[in-house]
């Protein structure tokens, strides 16, 4: 008897050890609030602003203005500015993104601003700052490295997506930016010290969207979302030729979830070589 029971402690204590090595991922919800102590294996949060303006928009500097101080407070924050209208950095492909927001208008009414793609940012943005820096964090379940090389106007790029929890039904957006570009802006308030004159010549646009590598609604995921597995989307492409610079390019890359929004995102310069921003 005294050997049976021993045996049968062997048993129990085998069993538990297996399941426990079998366990992908703890059952537990972790924090991203923006101060929480980072967890070992998630990764960087960041927050996606898109901002819909125009050149010719004179109150969407007060949205400008608020990205670029969300930008003096923290690298988190990955604004992409999406020109339309009679505009010469107008984005052609806004109709899908612009019918999901406001399905009932023939046009944006500007300026208009979402963070991680469905937050609104409560009017007026420039006494709301903490908003946008609130939505960042030690930890997201998913992480993004991208990996871009540009030779004789070809552009390659790899998005890395590497996961610390399980997910389903993503779908990643790619972004093609341009900065640096040179263009008077309207401008109806005085946050720029400019308002007693309705143009600021030679503004400097930046993060402006020119082309969308993916549907900007979003590609489906394809590929194991599972823990500890790593996906990679690879783009090849001519330099668009709406493009000024070409050392002026960054991309973004965000993954969504079935409500729309953004679990997280990232940006990259040009011939960039990234590493996941993982907790240790």
């Amino acid at each position: 008897m005294k050997l049976k029971n021993i045996l049968t402690l062997l048993v129990f204590f085998a069993l538990f050890s297996c399941s426990k090595t079998n366990v992908i991922y703890p059952p537990i919800i972790i924090d991203d609030t923006v101060d929480a102590d980072p967890v070992a294996g998630q990764f960087t949060k960041h927050v996606l602003i898109e901002d819909f303006t125009g050149t010719w928009c004179g109150n969407c500097t007060r949205v400008s203005y608020s990205i670029d101080k969300v930008l003096e407070l923290t690298n988190r924050a990955v604004p992409v500015a999406i020109h339309n209208g009679n505009d010469p950095y107008h984005f052609d492909g806004i109709e899908p993104l612009r019918n999901q927001i406001y399905p009932n208008f023939s046009s944006f009414p500007l300026p208009t601003v979402r963070l991680n793609r469905t937050i609104i940012w409560t009017y007026p943005e420039n006494l709301n700052i903490p908003q946008a820096k609130n939505l960042t964090s030690n930890n997201s379940g998913l992480g993004i490295a991208m990996n871009s090389e540009l030779v004789n106007n070809m552009i390659d790029l790899d998005v890395n997506i590497k996961f610390a929890q399980n997910y389903s039904n993503l779908r990643m957006v790619v972004y093609l930016l341009e900065s640096g570009l040179i263009y008077d802006q309207r401008n109806y308030t005085d946050l720029y010290g400019a308002n007693n004159n309705p143009t600021i010549p030679n503004y400097q646009h930046n993060h402006v969207l020119r082309n969308s590598l993916t549907n900007i609604l979003g590609d489906a995921v394809v590929g194991e979302t599972l823990f500890g597995k790593t996906v990679t989307k690879t783009f090849s492409m001519p330099v668009p030729a709406a493009v000024e610079n070409n050392t002026h390019i960054s991309f973004v890359a965000f993954l969504i979830d079935s409500n729309n929004t953004v679990i997280n995102c990232r940006s990259s310069e040009i011939n960039e070589v990234q590493t996941f921003e993982e907790n240790p």
